[in-house]
């Protein structure tokens, strides 16, 4: 059982806390196709409400109608709106299932200070599952209310839903279904809105259809109704100064009470290229809510959207190729070919294009392009394609929707790392030409951006696939003339440079004394870094006399202190004492003789 509420004291609560004189009327939801609309619903009044006549003053809670749709119509949507006198009943049943409101109205009456409610629900999904027949609303429960609105003569309850419904018979339409709560009557005089959205192409069969609360049949005082400044009738069930009086223009009733369902032609009354129109209503005396509003207009435009779905970059060039679709969805009519594309760096036309083949509603067509960005344009950038824009922003198609044409991404070209050129570093002859070389400290001298990371490689090969980096760096040895490759890497890209190792020939060290005893220390005279890399060297070792007494090079032996030239004693062994050395290196680098004295003791 429902719970029963004071609802006098709730509607004089809800004045005073939240005083809403009204909610505007605005668009709700549009769709483009092959659709039509109509309206089922009823009142919950016994008898059009007559003030004081009203006796016994009395409302039920439930009522039918009945859907009818034809075997080829299908339905697109259904739109339950309920409304009456108060501050609401937010929950009724239509055929039995729970209704919870997703959406509320309310409004009060300016010059009497009462509440009046309307609520809404996407019942689709019930209509879809119930099909053609009779749909009933229940406990819709103001019984409790509607005697303090009935000396007033504004106790009401009705409920409606609109339909949408396609065919692939019908024309291509563009339908609107506008919604609010707000009213003429008891002391607003006049009422004007705008319908908005709207799009004009062909005026022919255009409609415009009232979901609205209250009106009566019996108060005709300067009411009337308007659209662009055109008095709507539709006789004998709604006259020019009686459009609010209780019918229903689908079934032709006219005891529908104090609500109507109508639906009037405006053919004549608007023109193409409108893209609003102008409703004025009008009454001295009725009192009249306006809950929803639904135009049809024949509407066989196409509407134009693209998107920028992949962009390829390439390390070091200002190309870029994209791939882009353009797409022609919420529309009514194919979108035609050669359909204009600009193409915008920061804003700066770079490039125009076009669209190849037709592409028919809701179907789309996607290509690539391959755009060079000049030089004046940032490294990053937005790029932007418009389409149906012949490169200054104006297009050429007239379309449902003129504002959905862009597509936006930031695009940052990329750039292989910065480096400094390395010259050739340097290692000791070890022998035949082979060193040791630190290149741990390579990057110090080669990196602008210590961010970036470094590999070396043997090939050129190596390096370009990153494959065979050199592991021990700091002890690294070769011959030389070696060059060696860098990788440097950012995020993105990489660059390759040449490092060339070469080994010189460092200056030898003599250790200039020998005890000529054959106890395997010091048996010779012995200078480091000589053999195998002076290759030409020749030594010559002279007495305190000035006497030569051993000559040799690469390819004797040491000198163990014989005697091997013409001076000689002892058993050709020289005698302990110092002795002199001339070393010929003969290296470009070292032209005169390195010299020095030994000793040598037995």
């Amino acid at each position: 059982m429902k719970r029963k509420y004071n609802y006098f004291l709730l509607w004089w609560l809800h004045f005073f806390l939240f005083p809403v004189f009204g909610q505007d009327v605005q668009l709700y939801q549009q769709f483009n196709g092959r659709f039509d609309f109509t309206f089922i619903g009823n009142t919950l009044n016994t008898q059009e409400n007559l003030g004081i006549l009203n006796s016994p003053c009395i409302i039920n809670t439930f009522s039918s109608a009945q859907l009818d749709l034809q075997p080829d119509d299908t339905l697109e949507k259904a739109y339950l709106y309920w409304a009456g006198s108060g501050s609401g009943d937010f929950n009724v049943k239509l055929n039995d299932i729970d209704i919870v409101p997703d959406r509320t109205f309310n409004l009060t009456q300016s010059s009497s200070g009462l509440i009046f409610f309307s609520a809404f629900k996407d019942v689709t999904e019930q209509v879809l599952n119930t099909g053609n027949g009779d749909y009933t609303l229940s406990e819709l429960d103001l019984t409790a209310i509607i005697p303090s609105y009935c000396n007033n003569a504004t106790n009401f309850a009705g409920w409606a839903i609109i339909i949408i419904y396609g065919n692939n018979d019908l024309p291509i339409n563009q339908l609107n279904v506008y919604d609010g709560l707000d009213y003429i009557g008891g002391g607003n005089l006049s009422l004007n809105f705008s319908l908005d959205s709207l799009n004009v192409i062909d005026n022919q069969g255009a409609n415009i259809g009232f979901i609205a609360w209250e009106g009566d049949s019996n108060l005709a005082v300067n009411e009337t109704l308007l659209i662009n400044g055109n008095l709507l009738s539709n006789p004998p069930l709604n006259p020019a100064n009686n459009a609010f009086n209780g019918t229903n223009s689908i079934t032709g009733s006219n005891n529908l009470f104090n609500m109507d369902l109508d639906i009037y032609e405006i053919q004549n009354f608007i023109q193409p290229g409108d893209q609003t129109a102008e409703i004025a209503l009008t009454s001295g005396q009725d009192f009249v809510m306006i809950n929803a509003v639904v135009t049809k207009l024949n509407s066989q435009l196409p509407d134009a959207a693209i998107s920028i779905d992949n962009f390829y970059l390439e390390c070091d060039s200002r190309e870029i190729t994209v791939d882009y679709t353009v797409y022609n969805l919420e529309s009514t009519n194919p979108l035609p070919a050669n359909t204009p594309i600009a193409i915008y760096a920061n804003g700066v036309l770079i490039e125009t294009t076009a669209t190849i083949d037709v592409i028919e509603v809701n179907g789309s067509e996607s290509n690539t392009i391959t755009l060079s960005i000049p030089n004046e344009i940032s490294n990053t950038f937005e790029l932007t394609f418009s389409v149906d824009d012949v490169g200054d922003g104006t297009g050429i198609v007239n379309e449902i929707n003129e504002n959905n044409n862009l597509d936006v991404e930031t695009v940052s070209l990329l750039f292989s790392p910065e480096f400094n050129v390395l010259e050739p570093i340097y290692s000791c002859n070890e022998g035949f030409g082979v060193g040791t070389f630190d290149l741990t400290s390579i990057e110090n001298s080669l990196l602008v951006d210590f961010s970036n990371n470094i590999s070396f490689h043997l090939t050129l090969s190596d390096a370009e696939l990153n494959l065979n980096p050199i592991i021990n760096l700091n002890n690294y040895q070769t011959n030389t003339g070696t060059i060696l490759y860098i990788r440097i890497e950012n995020e993105s890209c990489f660059s390759i440079t040449p490092l060339e190792l070469i080994t010189k020939n460092c200056p030898p060290t003599v250790y200039n004394f020998i005890s000529a005893n054959e106890d395997s220390f010091n048996d010779f005279f012995f200078i480091d870094g000589l053999r195998d890399i002076f290759l030409n060297f020749e030594i010559e070792i002279y007495n305190r006399w000035g006497h030569l007494v051993w000559k040799g090079n690469q390819n004797t032996e040491d000198w163990r202190g014989e005697v091997t030239e013409e001076v000689k004693w002892n058993n050709d062994i020289s005698v302990d004492g110092t002795y002199f050395y001339l070393l010929f290196l003969n290296d470009p680098d070292y032209p005169k003789p390195l010299q020095g004295f030994l000793y040598i003791t037995r």
